[in-house]
Parts: C-alpha cells; sequence; structure tokens
C-alpha cells in the first residue's frame, strides 16, 4: 500500500497558486485512475483505489501547508506504514516551472511542508516528487510569490509537467524511485 499526498492549503483562495501544485497534480491523478477523494479523515481529505495493481490512499492535508504533516502521520500511524511507502508531490521554487525532480529522502529543503512531515514522521526516508513552479523574482517576497497565482504561460508548461508527475508516481509503485528517477530526473 502506499499513501500519495500533495500538498497545498485548502480552500479557493489557494486555487490554483504555487504553494498549491500538489493538490493539482492529485486531483490530475485521481480523476485518471477514478479515484474520488471526498472522505474527510484523518485532517485531510482522501480517496482509495489502486494504481499499477497497488492499493493507494491518496491525500490532500486540510491542515494547511506548514502542518501538512499532522494529517500524513495519521494517515500512516493509522495504516501502519513505513516512510518508504510515502509519495509526496509539493512546489519546488528551486526548479524551473514545469521541471520535475524525484528524490527518494533528504532534508526539507527550506520547504515548511517537507520540514512538518519530516518532523511528524520521524524520517527524511520518503518518496518527493518536486514540481518546479520558479524561483521567485528578486523584488518578490517569498510567501508573496508561492501564494501567487500562475500565469498563463506557466499553465501551458505545467499541464504536460503533472501528466508526468502521475506517470513518476505510477513509476515509483511499478518499479521504484531509483526507476522513476532515471526516467524523470533530467
Amino acid at each position: 500500500m502506499f499513501l500519495i499526498a500533495g500538498l497545498g492549503n485548502p480552500g479557493a483562495k489557494y486555487d490554483n497558486t504555487r504553494h498549491n501544485i500538489g493538490f493539482i497534480a492529485i486531483n490530475y491523478l485521481a480523476a485518471k485512475h477514478n479515484i474520488n477523494v471526498n472522505k474527510i479523515k484523518f485532517k485531510g481529505v482522501l480517496g482509495e483505489g489502486t494504481i499499477a495493481g497497488e492499493k493507494v490512499i491518496i491525500l490532500k492535508p486540510q491542515t494547511f501547508m506548514n502542518l501538512s504533516g499532522e494529517s500524513i502521520a495519521e494517515v500512516m500511524n493509522f495504516y501502519k506504514l513505513k516512510p518508504e511507502e510515502l509519495i509526496v508531490l509539493h512546489d519546488d521554487v528551486s526548479l524551473d516551472c514545469g521541471r520535475l525532480r524525484i528524490r527518494k529522502k533528504g532534508s526539507d529543503g527550506g520547504h515548511n511542508g517537507l520540514k512538518s512531515i519530516i518532523y511528524q514522521t520521524k524520517s527524511d526516508v520518503f518518496n518527493r516528487i518536486k514540481i518546479g513552479v520558479g524561483a521567485k523574482p528578486a523584488e518578490w517576497d517569498l510567501a508573496d510569490w508561492v501564494l501567487g497565482k500562475f500565469t498563463d504561460s506557466d499553465i501551458k508548461i505545467l499541464s504536460k509537467t503533472i501528466e508526468n508527475a502521475a506517470d513518476a508516481v505510477e513509476e515509483i509503485i511499478r518499479r521504484g524511485a531509483d526507476s522513476a528517477m532515471n526516467k524523470f530526473n533530467s
């Protein structure tokens, strides 16, 4: 079993913001595999289904980004999942818009959602699919940048990236993170 969590902030105010690219990717993945993400449980909204022959739980934490680990840890504890059975999709300002980078462990890299997950699960060994949203312009505050909406040109780039992120989830489930890194990290 895998837990696939997309990071973001709840509420319409945050729809289509850079910080919510994890929610956007989760919505696409759920639709692709006909998984209804509509159960309110574990401080999140989740759905259960099958991807690549494996049972999965798809989760959108509703705790706001900086407390994402609370929701994720509750699901992992309930289902007795190991950190290696967690896949997190999230925004990354150190990657150009539309780039993907897959990692199977590491630090939080300054991302407060990852910091919360590492703290709550007591592990930094979990799969991450980092979705590039571009670096903030020099005159911008980081919070304003990640909570800002995507431009039309960003949306065009990201539509293919979201498909690739879903394919990367499937690859991790089928063949492992190393295979996904070889295929999608460029």
